[in-house]
């Protein structure tokens, strides 16, 4: 098969390469040429804006093409609308956030998406498409925004989509640092502050199960959405967290669990001081981390062990230089545990 990449060079689409030459398929890149795509062997690559160079698309034709990158609604309009005389599936990969709440777990693929309030599309309309944006950037209105752009793809190529809703997805080239700044703390050792209940419940995705997902289902030319994490109820923050222990071999990290109430008094931000925590007490978020995958388990959805996702995330950074993008200061982490001993 011959598959379009809209970006490819950063997170995920570097493991869709990955995933589609490893099937046999011929891969195109279409992007801006603004991120290092020299490790990319027999990828044919063209550059250009998705709003102003999608002519540079004339005139060839694809068996499916995979849409990493769209946060704008007039974006993926524009890519669905010059693509659908050349494609015969349309990928969008979405995100979990598109849903309107989550203040029940265990939610499917038919739960309410979220919606934009008036407000909130008159500054959605004001971004410039052509600018440097990313989810975090649009806040509160990011999920909406998928919703939107599934729904651009949907009406330029009815019939044609696979919506992927992803959850939180980990690994190698994760731009993000969110679950890599567990990987690494705990492989550096020591007395390491853990946010909450030990045994409340996390989710995630091996970016490479993600992609080998996707890939299979362009094989089979399937469409429709689906929500694509990790199973929901099996995976704890204890478990998680002894289980990077394990795999970075590193023995003397010990794990001080804190309360609510403390991070909370002391002004530690869940989820980007705290990845992957959301303070329980909070209703709303109570599903954020345990969403049904039971669509995407029967469409043949796999899981590889924690333990080599730990691996490939440690082997990764420890060749990256510069800070974590996400995590608490190394000297607010233990100014912490201390107020947290003294206080026991």
């Amino acid at each position: 098969m011959k598959i379009l990449i809209i970006g490819g060079t950063k997170f995920l689409g570097r493991h869709l390469i990955a995933a589609a030459q490893a099937g046999g398929h011929a891969v195109t890149l279409f992007n801006r040429g603004r991120h290092s795509s020299e490790n990319f062997a027999d990828v044919e690559q063209i550059h250009g804006d998705r709003h102003s160079d999608l002519d540079r698309l004339s005139g060839r034709a694809w068996d499916a093409v995979i849409d990493t990158c769209g946060y704008l609604p007039q974006s993926v309009k524009a890519s669905a609308e010059a693509l659908q005389n050349a494609v015969n599936q349309y990928v969008f990969i979405s995100s979990i956030s598109a849903y309107a709440g989550f203040s029940r777990p265990d939610f499917d693929e038919t739960a309410p998406a979220a919606e934009l309030n008036e407000e909130q599309q008159k500054r959605a309309d004001a971004i410039d498409p052509k600018g440097e944006f990313t989810g975090p950037v649009l806040g509160e209105m990011y999920g909406a925004l998928k919703v939107l752009c599934e729904r651009a793809a949907e009406t330029a190529m009815p019939g044609k989509v696979l919506q992927v809703r992803s959850g939180l997805i980990v690994g190698s080239f994760d731009p993000t640092d969110r679950f890599t700044y567990w990987v690494m703390r705990v492989a550096r050792g020591g007395e390491v502050l853990a946010p909450g209940a030990p045994d409340r419940f996390v989710q995630l995705i091996d970016a490479r199960d993600l992609s080998e997902w996707i890939i299979k289902m362009v094989e089979r030319n399937e469409t429709g959405i689906y929500n694509v994490t990790g199973k929901p109820f099996e995976l704890t923050m204890r478990a998680m967290l002894e289980e990077i222990k394990n795999a970075s071999g590193v023995g003397d990290a010990r794990f001080t669990w804190t309360s609510e109430e403390f991070l909370k008094r002391e002004n530690v931000e869940p989820w980007s001081e705290m990845p992957l925590y959301l303070f329980e007490s909070v209703e709303e978020s109570k599903g954020f981390l345990a969403v049904n995958v039971d669509k995407a388990l029967r469409a043949g959805l796999e899981f590889r062990p924690l333990r080599e996702t730990v691996q490939d995330t440690l082997n990764w950074r420890k060749t990256k230089t510069g800070e974590l993008k996400a995590g608490i200061d190394s000297e607010k982490e233990k100014e912490l545990l201390r107020k947290w001993h003294e206080q026991q």
